[in-house]
């Protein structure tokens, strides 16, 4: 199948079951149901139903809860007016790390793509919002139906075409650039062999090998690093604190920059690693640098951010703020003097404490705690366990910081605050 094939080219939306919801009076309902509170959905069912066909009530305030929970994903603007599956909305990318990843794409260049496993159409919207033209491609009826939607619902129609169709079977020629999500959940949960995505990581890997120009596949965080292509460039994403997703860039999308987002643009040599913080964006490059020193805890405790740490940056990290590690095995790092990084939050350390609830107990009704926050890293102990034992209740107004984890393989506390 080639890319100027029809756009409705197997299921007219008419027979979708989104096409009630487009109607007059489907959207007159969505409408008058925007801001239904879950739990008077049954008595606004009841009454709306008097009026409405029963199907299309369902359907709307099902509508209504899907764009209430996309809100945190998509903003409140484009929320309101798109359209959504529940495994649309759950597998969705972030509209922040579409956007993000969209420039990248167009800043080398790329003026069309193929989105392969385009979902509702949360990628192809945000290429098309950065002048890309996108032929969006799902094998679902439906989920291709929601994509066509929302390409008209926000204005993009001209930009992206939706083609309901299996993407293995689908020519790219045309297209300078291939994007491909592949699904990465099955009837089980979610699939942890890159071989067992739909379709597989193989699959795709060579349908980014031979796009023109550039090429992005979105996998999950926790690919192995092994599994990473020479050939790609592997970049871990987090937004707001949370890793969001990895990345595997080829051809010119691959150029990436030596040491900082402010460096010069440079050839990477294999492997290139990187781990993009968001907002920002701040970047972070590996330099292949070997693991840190070992070392006790000083005053300062660095908890680096989930993508350095799943980039295996680590060591990058810790050379620059002239730290090690408080342990071989964990990815906290230490250091004397405060240096303030975007690639790490910093602690200050009050006390250092071998692993014992009771002392821990007695400690924060002495200081007057009423707020415990845990962190764990190398330790079996629950944060809500801990938390439970050793503050039943409030003591006062201070709060702290506990880690737990290890301390040159000693199960430790230690407690501090974090640097305002």
């Amino acid at each position: 199948m080639t890319h100027n094939g029809p756009v409705n080219d197997r299921t007219p939306l008419s027979a979708s079951p989104l096409a009630p919801l487009l109607t007059p009076e489907g959207r007159a309902l969505l409408e008058e149901v925007r801001d239904t509170d879950p739990a008077r959905e049954l008595a606004v069912a009841t009454r709306l139903r008097r009026e409405h066909p029963a199907e299309l009530v369902s359907a709307a305030l099902g509508q209504a809860r899907l764009r209430q929970r996309a809100v945190a994903k998509f903003g409140a603007q484009d929320a309101a007016r798109m359209f959504f599956t529940p495994n649309g909305v759950e597998q969705s990318t972030r509209a922040s790390v579409a956007a993000y990843r969209a420039r990248r794409l167009k800043e080398s260049g790329v003026t069309s793509v193929a989105d392969l496993c385009c979902g509702i159409g949360g990628d192809a919207i945000a290429l098309a919002r950065a002048g890309i033209r996108v032929l969006a491609v799902d094998r679902d009826p439906l989920t291709a139906a929601v994509a066509r939607a929302n390409a008209d619902e926000l204005g993009l129609a001209g930009l992206i075409e939706v083609r309901e169709a299996d993407v293995t079977e689908v020519d790219p020629a045309g297209y300078d650039a291939v994007f491909v999500d592949p699904a990465r959940r099955g009837g089980r949960g979610r699939v942890f062999d890159p071989e067992a995505y739909s379709p597989p990581l193989s699959w795709a890997i060579e349908a980014a090998r031979a796009a023109p120009r550039a090429a992005a596949l979105k996998v999950a965080p926790g690919i192995p690093h092994e599994a990473v292509p020479a050939d790609a460039e592997a970049e871990w994403i987090s937004d707001g604190g949370d890793v969001k997703e990895a990345v595997l860039w080829f051809g010119s999308g691959r150029t990436a920059t030596t040491g900082t987002e402010d460096a010069t643009p440079t050839t990477p040599t294999p492997p290139a690693i990187r781990a993009t913080l968001l907002p920002g964006p701040r970047t972070l490059l590996s330099r292949g640098l070997p693991d840190p020193d070992v070392r006790p805890p000083g005053r300062y405790l660095y908890e680096p951010d989930g993508a350095v740490i799943r980039a295996h940056l680590v060591a990058e990290v810790a050379e620059q703020l002239d730290g090690g590690l408080i342990d071989p095995t964990i990815a906290y790092v230490t250091a004397d003097e405060y240096r303030p990084t975007p690639y790490a939050t910093a602690y200050e350390i009050t006390d250092r404490l071998p692993f014992n609830v009771k002392k821990l107990k007695a400690l924060l009704r002495e200081r007057r705690i009423g707020t415990l926050t845990v962190k764990k890293r190398g330790s079996a102990v629950e944060p809500e366990e801990l938390r439970r034992k050793a503050l039943p209740k409030p003591h006062g107004p201070e709060s702290v910081t506990v880690f737990l984890t290890r301390v040159a393989g000693a199960p430790t506390m230690l407690l501090g605050h974090p640097v305002r």
